[in-house]
């Protein structure tokens, strides 16, 4: 139990390479995936399973979903001095990392990336994780100073998405933009005080679906895409800014001054999907 426990610290993450998920959803992702991996001929995901009794009367199909895995039944008391929540949702799981190299990513042709350079705030990453996940994003980029994702309050925040879509950890800004470019993947940095309006992007993109190829825009939404998003107060660095082919502004309209990360992660991810589907339906 201490070893579990323990897992909630970074230092013993990285000593076993393995993380915990808590709850049911995080759990049944976990599990999911190891069930594809593994009837695939791959590694595990996920090594133990700690669950109440209340749980498992409850949710019977993650008991079926643990086959093949050690699964353990536990007292609530037993739970909560495992997980990091203050309440914990009756079970836990012992997962291996599961990201993956950068160069898998982009050698499988990606069409939208989203790339949080310095997010530090664990809440945020997960949640633009899940915003990723939800607008079909192929992958998310962490790069080398921002946020572990396998914290406790990361993993809970991207509930079960961190199993959905490959993520690519410690990455070098730079090398990444580099590896884009020559991939033929445009670069955008969300920035409150672009130049560009996504907006007007997105109408110069529906234009087009249209039939009006005569419209030119400063930049086709609908082309391969990897997104820059920045750190929580501080927003993108001068330097990272200045590697994207365009800053992007998401237009705010009301009296907010502006919007936070996960919101405009996510209106700027949906834009580029958005574009992107419509795409595909016109060759459909």
């Amino acid at each position: 139990m201490r070893d579990v426990a323990k897992l909630a610290g970074r230092p013993a993450r990285l000593k076993r390479g393995r993380f915990l998920a808590e709850g049911p959803q995080a759990v049944r992702e976990a599990l999911t995936l190891h069930r594809e991996r593994t009837t695939a001929g791959g590694s595990a995901v996920v090594h133990e399973v700690f669950a109440s009794e209340t749980c498992l009367e409850r949710l019977p199909e993650l008991a079926d979903l643990a086959e093949g895995t050690l699964l353990r039944l536990a007292t609530d008391e037993v739970l909560a001095a495992m997980a990091d929540t203050v309440n914990p949702q009756g079970i836990v799981a012992v997962c291996s990392f599961v990201d993956v190299s950068l160069d898998s990513v982009l050698d499988a042709g990606p069409r939208l990336i989203a790339v949080m350079c310095q997010v530090r705030d664990p809440g945020n990453a997960g949640t633009v994780l899940r915003a990723a996940d939800a607008a079909g994003a192929d992958a998310v980029v962490l790069t080398g100073s921002s946020v572990d994702i396998y914290n406790p309050k990361a993993v809970r925040s991207t509930a079960g998405s961190l199993f959905h879509l490959p993520v690519v950890l410690g990455a070098d800004v730079e090398e990444l933009v580099a590896q884009c470019r020559d991939r033929g993947i445009g670069v955008l940095a969300a920035d409150g005080y672009g130049t560009v309006n996504l907006d007007t992007l997105q109408d110069e993109n529906a234009a087009r679906r249209l039939g009006n190829e005569s419209v030119v825009s400063d930049y086709a939404l609908e082309s391969p895409t990897a997104w820059l998003f920045g750190n929580e107060a501080q927003g993108l660095s001068d330097a990272e800014l200045a590697l994207a082919d365009h800053r992007v502004a998401v237009p705010v309209y009301g009296a907010a001054e502006s919007l936070n990360l996960g919101t405009a992660a996510t209106v700027c991810l949906y834009a580029s999907a958005r574009s992107q589907q419509g795409v595909k339906a016109g060759k459909a």
